[in-house]
């Protein structure tokens, strides 16, 4: 497992909840979020899960920049170790995973230690991948939104819609 530094963006102590927020109630899968606005939209349907505006994605990346520097450990973190390691934290995740069958989206039948535990893994997870995408000089959050330029045209929702195919599986 990955370990924080503990301090908000600005690099100051912050006593920060799981959910990435400082000074609010810690929830791993949104429920407090849930429980204030409503599980169900105007129209019946379920609420879009949504990530707190802060940290940042560059906050994340000057976070763990500033932890690995404090260990002096950038010779540790070069591309190849930082994506064996995090491939070792999605085997993490899928080990929380394995054996439960089909989960219902929002982990309902899940601990909240469960919860938490996962929280913490896929934390792992994004922080090896900021800081991969850092030492590799890709702009994550451009290139995701170049990715998702091209995944629409990959897959145009007119032709998509309900499907779970490849794109090389559909016709004209």
């Amino acid at each position: 497992m990955m370990a924080t530094n503990g301090k908000d963006s600005r690099g100051l102590e912050a006593d920060v909840s799981l959910n990435g927020s400082c000074a609010e109630p810690a929830t791993v899968d949104g429920a407090a979020q849930e429980a204030q606005s409503g599980f169900r939209g105007a129209e019946g349907r379920p609420r879009r899960f949504t990530f707190s505006p802060e940290p940042s994605m560059e906050d994340i990346r000057r976070m763990q920049a500033e932890f690995t520097d404090e260990r002096d450990w950038n010779k540790f973190h070069q591309p190849r170790n930082l994506l064996l390691a995090m491939v070792g934290e999605v085997g993490e995740v899928a080990e929380l995973f394995q054996w439960k069958g089909e989960v219902a989206e929002g982990l309902p039948d899940w601990t909240e230690s469960d919860r938490e535990q996962l929280a913490h893994e896929l934390s792992d997870v994004l922080i090896y991948l900021v800081e991969l995408a850092e030492k590799c000089r890709v702009d994550l959050p451009q290139a995701v939104l170049r990715k998702m330029a091209l995944n629409r045209l990959k897959y145009p929702a007119s032709k998509v819609h309900g499907s779970a195919k490849k794109y090389t599986e559909y016709k004209d």
